[in-house]
């Protein structure tokens, strides 16, 4: 594993169940390179809150921001990746509080990054194989192959997973994509990778295990869908070349 500086973002609503948890998970040998581990409590109104407050007093590098009211997938990530650009770290990671995706590839996701030189690195369920077997509802797995279809064809790329929120954002990203424009919401990721697109920066994926598990998703589907057909529109209009 690099020994690069990284800090890690998780956007956190109503996640007291899971986020301790979570947090527990992150590989040992990893701490030696995290800088900060910006937990956005996003408005919850469960006990999320004075969870992460306890954890912040246990370990210096758990540092808690609270918004007092919901704001936002994409609020959230927007603040703690402003964030990261101000604590100088070479890769910034966002890691969902749930539990979905799992801490203990890190490492493995960092040296492939690495490896491959890439701006943007998503981590893909479907590329490991295991989205139905790890609980992926059906109808969420046949969308996603359909609208990865679009995708590629519209950003001439060749991804198997565009909708895992488990993003790395290389030094380069995080200089160069305007968070502030993208949306609020959900479909922020897809955002990222547009204007990265766009950008011309360095895009690839890794496999990693699918969990679906006793967390409760926001995502309405519909809205969601309809979100990320809207970005492909506004890519093939070349917005995000403008931003």
């Amino acid at each position: 594993m690099t020994d690069a500086s990284i800090s890690i973002v998780m956007p956190a609503y109503n996640a007291s169940g899971h986020i301790a948890g979570v947090i527990e998970r992150v590989p040992h040998k990893l701490w030696r390179c995290i800088r900060n581990v910006w937990i956005i409590n996003d408005g919850s109104t469960d006990q999320t809150g004075p969870i992460i407050n306890a954890m912040a007093l246990k370990n210096g590098s758990i540092r808690p921001i609270h918004f007092e009211r919901n704001r936002g997938y994409g609020a959230a990530l927007k603040k703690g990746l402003f964030l990261c650009r101000e604590d100088n770290s070479a890769t910034a990671l966002c890691l969902h509080s749930d539990g979905q995706y799992p801490p203990e590839v890190i490492p493995r996701l960092l040296d492939s990054m690495h490896d491959k030189a890439l701006d943007i690195l998503q981590g893909s369920r479907i590329a490991s194989g295991t989205a139905l077997s790890g609980g992926m509802p059906f109808y969420k797995f046949a969308a996603n192959r359909a609208l990865t279809f679009m995708e590629n064809a519209v950003f001439g790329l060749s991804m198997t997973d565009y909708h895992s929120g488990m993003l790395f954002y290389g030094k380069k990203a995080l200089e160069r994509l305007p968070f502030e424009k993208f949306s609020d919401s959900f479909d922020f990721d897809v955002e990222v990778i547009a204007c990265a697109r766009a950008k011309g920066l360095a895009i690839g994926e890794a496999p990693i295990p699918t969990h679906y598990g006793s967390e409760i998703s926001y995502v309405r589907s519909i809205a969601y869908g309809m979100r990320v057909l809207d970005v492909m529109r506004k890519y093939l209009m070349g917005r995000y070349s403008r931003l």
